[in-house]
């Protein structure tokens, strides 16, 4: 993989951080910039297609973030969530029962206003029993724990990557425990 350091022209393409993963897409004349995530300054040509990780790491589940567990703590109303983190700040959505749209587009519930997510990403579909993913005919893909899915049962804490968004599934059951749906 070519690397290229801040500030050299790269011409049209994906590029990843070199240090965290963090993934941008540039146009012809466009220079390669800071990292937005960790402030590293080199970047490797990569691909938006794939799950974004750091060199090496290709064996290795993330961990969950820090604000995943305060998230948590959080919720006291039983049901099914989405939780992310955004331009500093954590969101949590609720899930009704039915179908959740994640995407760009201005009629999706968990709109993201980002070059990474398609108009139309992805599905969320959530029922008493169960809980799915489904990839609703995205350019780059839904990933469920780091795997390319079309659809994929969804279980407590997993990570759902959505462009370069990373949202997690959380259930509270009624005694305030978390649990799988169902």
């Amino acid at each position: 993989m070519e690397a290229l350091p801040t500030g050299t022209l790269a011409g049209a393409g994906s590029f990843r951080c070199e240090r965290c993963g963090f993934g941008v897409a540039l146009h012809e004349r466009d220079a390669v910039p800071e990292c937005p995530s960790c402030g590293h300054a080199r970047f490797s040509r990569a691909s938006l297609f794939g799950p974004p990780q750091a060199p090496g790491e290709d064996d290795l589940m993330p961990e969950s973030p820090e604000w995943l567990d305060e998230a948590r703590e959080a919720l006291s109303t039983p049901g099914a969530y989405v939780a992310f983190h955004d331009d500093e700040r954590v969101h949590v959505v609720p899930l009704q029962d039915g179908w959740t749209r994640v995407g760009r587009s201005l009629s999706a519930h968990v709109r993201f206003d980002d070059p990474t997510v398609s108009r139309r990403h992805a599905l969320l579909y959530c029922d008493p029993t169960q809980a799915r993913v489904l990839d609703d005919r995205s350019l780059n893909g839904v990933f469920c724990n780091g795997e390319k899915v079309d659809l994929a049962e969804l279980n407590n804490g997993d990570e759902i990557a959505v462009g370069r968004f990373r949202l997690y599934f959380l259930t509270v059951v009624s005694d305030r425990s978390t649990a799988r749906v169902g």
